[in-house]
């Protein structure tokens, strides 16, 4: 009875995954540097991940199906055009499997960030988007800090303190 027991305990265990391990094929665990990619550019040109380097980065993971997805997606364009979003990078990363979607997503929303399209799960498998949306937190040398699944209103102040304690001393402190 124990090793049906424990057998079931381990097929559990693997099925939802240990915390910090891999969930997605070659996906970067917290605390890793971004493997190089080419992002096709959904509102813009294609550029390299190593592009962002240098600055820290919120990566959004996002498709136009996805209501969380849709529903965070105005918070993060306040969080980029806040005085806190200047100090950093803010980009979208769609799953959509037709570009077409999530353009027509992007023009309905009038957004300004720039926005990648995935292909062949190359990027959602490396940044683990297993549930959408997810956001990441990059330092300005590409490691990964955070990983967070689920909407939050990003630009409300506990969301604000969760990234100046993530980026901590990478960051001007606010103006009073």
């Amino acid at each position: 009875m124990r090793a049906v027991l424990a057998s079931i305990v381990l097929l559990l265990g693997l099925s939802l995954g240990a915390p910090g391990h891999a969930q997605t094929p070659g996906e970067v665990a917290v605390g890793s540097v971004l493997r190089e990619a080419t992002m096709l550019g959904l509102n813009g040109p294609d550029r390299k991940i190593s592009a962002f380097r240098g600055k820290p980065l919120i990566i959004n993971v996002w498709a136009s199906w996805c209501p969380p997805c849709i529903a965070e997606m105005g918070s993060l364009e306040r969080l980029a055009w806040s005085e806190l979003g200047l100090q950093l990078t803010v980009i979208g990363i769609s799953t959509d499997d037709y570009p077409q979607a999530a353009k027509a997503f992007l023009t309905k929303s009038h957004a300004t960030l720039n926005h990648y399209i995935d292909r062949q799960l190359e990027l959602e498998n490396m940044l683990g988007a297993k549930h959408l949306p997810l956001t990441l937190l990059v330092d300005a040398q590409g490691r990964v800090l955070s990983k967070i699944v689920g909407a939050r209103d990003w630009d409300s102040a506990q969301s604000q303190q969760l990234i100046r304690t993530t980026f901590r001393g990478t960051l001007a402190a606010p103006k009073k």
